[in-house]
């Protein structure tokens, strides 16, 4: 892992993110991109007339002066940080950044811990979810770790999600991550026998990693609901992660049916990460 997005607002919750960046990238010494995305009309931004040129000089620079002392934390000492101030007016240009940059990662902080409003509905994590090509990091609070030891990653073990299991498994390799892999068996038409799952789970890795060494590493749990499945398993083993699969052409789709993903990360007190299908 080579360089990490932070999105910045200048809220708590981006100095959890911020925090969480700086865990993370020091021991594979990667860059930190603290990202500022000012919020300025196109009218402004594009003006001919000196008036608006000399209100968009100062806002730049008061963003600027802002984002500095917003950056000006101890803990961000000896981090390899970068802060980069874009003019876009809407987060789901965070991936064109992530892209331009070849980022590995964006890690976000997000509201919503009370449950009375889902987090992703209608916010800025959302928009950055929804568009994201890199794996996105969402957190509700701080992270006391300086790692995440245990990833708990739920699948259907389908050929769709062939893809997101590689590129989870390769980012949590390179962060020391030991990755719990769970199938969430229901009392529905989706339920399956042991040796139907024993079955599908071969197969699939088999086609994804050539061998069955992670067999050992494959759990089945039986629950009303994928959701509750995940996070009770997650609870029981002591978990630091959640990670989970997405749609963006639907927004916080799901890797399975209904909005399991969109559910997981709403209610979940653990960081979420998620992937794109």
């Amino acid at each position: 892992m080579k360089k990490i997005i932070v999105p910045i607002d200048f809220s708590e919750h981006s100095e959890f993110a911020l925090e969480a960046a700086v865990k993370l990238a020091k021991p594979n010494n990667a860059e930190i991109l603290a990202l500022h995305m000012l919020e300025m009309s196109d009218a402004v931004l594009n003006s001919t007339d000196s008036e608006q040129q000399q209100k968009a000089v100062f806002f730049l620079k008061l963003a600027e002066k802002r984002f500095n002392e917003f950056l000006d934390k101890p803990y961000l000492k000896d981090a390899n940080i970068t802060p980069i101030v874009k003019h876009f007016k809407v987060f789901s240009e965070v991936n064109d950044v992530a892209n331009e940059q070849g980022a590995d990662l964006i890690i976000m902080g997000s509201h919503g811990t009370s449950g009375l409003s889902e987090i992703f509905v209608g916010s800025n994590t959302e928009k950055v979810v929804r568009n994201a090509d890199v794996p996105v990091l969402v957190l509700k609070h701080k992270l006391d770790k300086n790692d995440l030891k245990n990833v708990v990653f739920a699948s259907d073990f389908s050929i769709e999600s062939l893809a997101v299991y590689k590129k989870a498994s390769k980012l949590f390799n390179t962060l020391n991550a030991k990755l719990h892999l769970l199938h969430v068996n229901l009392p529905s038409d989706r339920f399956r026998s042991t040796n139907e799952i024993d079955e599908t789970v071969s197969d699939f890795l088999m086609k994804a990693d050539g061998n069955l060494d992670n067999l050992k590493h494959i759990n089945f749990v039986s629950d009303y609901t994928v959701e509750r499945g995940v996070l009770n398993f997650a609870n029981k083993l002591g978990a630091d992660l959640i990670a989970v699969s997405t749609h963006g052409r639907t927004g916080i789709s799901h890797f399975f049916e209904g909005s399991i993903s969109e559910d997981i990360a709403n209610h979940a007190i653990l960081p979420v990460m998620t992937f794109k299908m």
